[in-house]
């Protein structure tokens, strides 16, 4: 099979990331880079986010370092990260029109490492369904009721508190069941609607839950394990037996907080010997 990987960054680390990727050979596999600055239709007038950013309501929210704001809302501190308004967090949004020849699209978040094969999930039966991700609700765990507001009345006609979850990071797209599905309106209608953030805090999730809400195929748990950049407790047999793993959270393993135990899953893909990569000092 041909592979393509599309990467995305932005104007800032484009030369640096083409460089990279031209310095070795993928066994024949293509590697196109872009910059999101390249896709024009990608402006304020079109994407909800980037208009939302721009209001002043939303900049003294992220940038005004008032002592007010700090202590107010503690318990959500981490949904002032202004990474939950960057445009490349809401890049996986706009995939069929990103990319319009396309059929079919597999999505890695740029935190995840492939340890097995993936072809088998092109081969996949979507029964219909645009986003083929694997669930992530145990219990009363990640359950809708987490991520929305679920005392908003818009929220609870349309959704099932106890829906499960899904993650991002690995997921499977079908563009033209998306296209079919109008998904990216479906998204768009929701994050204008949300601009004052009373139906979720902010992030890609809550929306992805929403836009896909009926039209997600549940994927084997093998093929996508979370949780390597948060959770010391995931067992190393669950790890070994998955196809993609993905730090998520924090501790991301090339950084000093990375946990020990798991960032030899990082680390053994990394190529010391380039002279750039030995320059960036990552712990082994």
């Amino acid at each position: 099979m041909k592979h393509v990987f599309h990467v995305v960054t932005d104007r800032m680390n484009l030369g640096a990331m083409q460089v990279m990727f031209r310095l070795k050979d993928y066994g024949g596999a293509h590697v196109e880079v872009r910059a999101v600055e390249d896709y024009k239709f990608l402006n304020s007038s079109y994407v909800p986010v980037l208009r939302q950013l721009e209001s002043a309501n939303l900049q003294r929210f992220y940038f005004e370092n008032k002592l007010e704001n700090a202590t107010k809302d503690t318990n959500n501190m981490k949904f002032r990260n202004p990474k939950y308004l960057s445009m490349l967090n809401h890049l996986r949004f706009y995939l069929p029109e990103m990319y319009p020849k396309l059929h079919r699209v597999l999505f890695l978040d740029d935190d995840v490492v492939v340890q097995r094969d993936l072809t088998a999930l092109w081969k996949l039966d979507m029964d219909g369904k645009v986003n083929g991700a694997v669930e992530t609700c145990f219990g009363s765990f990640h359950r809708y009721a987490q991520y929305m507001n679920f005392s908003h009345p818009l929220i609870k006609e349309r959704f099932n508190p106890n829906a499960c979850g899904w993650a991002y990071g690995m997921n499977f797209f079908d563009l033209d069941a998306w296209r079919k599905e109008k998904c990216t309106e479906q998204y768009h209608y929701w994050q204008n609607l949300n601009e004052n953030r009373t139906l979720w805090k902010l992030g890609t999730l809550p929306p992805g839950l929403i836009t896909f809400y009926s039209t997600t195929k549940p994927l084997d748990k093998s093929w996508h394990v979370l949780g390597l950049g948060y959770n010391p407790s995931i067992s190393m047999n669950e790890i070994r037996n998955a196809a993609v793993v993905h730090f998520n959270g924090n501790m991301k393993p090339w950084l000093d907080i990375g946990m020990n135990q798991f960032r030899p899953l990082w680390a053994r893909y990394v190529d010391y010997d380039n002279d750039f990569i030995s320059l960036c000092n990552f712990g082994a």
